[in-house]
């Protein structure tokens, strides 16, 4: 049987747009949903004037990880896993 508390990973890219750059987004996964947060790659228009695109590996359990998803699509964010990603 497994634990609840078994660490688990996710990989995802979201995409952050302009209007929420002053925003903590990612600071947020780790302060309140307590995932580790690995940036693997992002892509941020100079002086921050487009939107960002940001590859992350999430570790934490699979309630945490759940949890910070749910912020991510509250925020109307649009976010994809390594299910529907062809090209990491």
């Amino acid at each position: 049987m497994a634990s609840d508390n078994t660490l688990t990973h996710k990989r995802i890219r979201v995409r952050i747009p302009k209007d929420y750059h002053q925003e903590p987004v990612i600071s947020r996964l780790v302060s309140e949903y307590g995932l580790t947060v690995n940036i693997t790659a992002a892509i941020l228009g100079a002086n921050a004037v487009g939107d960002g695109w940001f590859d992350l590996e999430l570790q934490g359990t699979d309630a945490q990880i759940q949890s910070g998803l749910t912020y991510l699509y509250d925020l109307e964010l649009e976010v994809w896993d390594d299910t529907k990603i062809d090209d990491w």
